[in-house]
């Protein structure tokens, strides 16, 4: 399983990777692995100003749909258009060219309260 050292993850499976003043955020190889071949990712919350732990969309896989939890405070600027076209980006390549949304960081210090990567390993198993 694929857990890159340079992000911060939640027990929900998203991943965070900072740049400046702005956070990718997508779901990890982990969780893309588990809901199997993804269909369909759904963002309608851009623009918006989000809490930690709320709701910034779904991802509907074959089998199931999940929701997707927003890791920390922050305004929605951006959902990864590409997926609307190729939503497989998710399972071929979760960190990269998979991520879901551009965040606006509020408050950087909330990426303390995640977990890094030897801990999502250790939450997988």
């Amino acid at each position: 399983m694929n857990v890159p050292a340079n992000l911060k993850y939640t027990k929900e499976h998203e991943w965070i990777r900072i740049e400046g003043d702005v956070a990718y955020v997508g779901i990890t190889d982990y969780a893309q692995s588990e809901l199997g071949e993804i269909v369909f990712v759904e963002v309608e919350t851009v623009g918006e100003t989000l809490k930690e732990g709320e709701v910034f969309g779904t991802v509907e896989a074959v089998k199931t749909v999940s929701d997707l939890y927003l890791p920390i405070d922050g305004e929605i600027l951006e959902f990864n258009e590409s997926l609307m076209d190729a939503p497989e980006l998710v399972n071929d390549d979760p960190y990269n060219e998979g991520w879901m949304v551009k965040v606006a960081v509020s408050d950087a210090t909330q990426l303390d309260n995640l977990l890094s990567a030897a801990d999502y390993e250790a939450l997988i198993g």
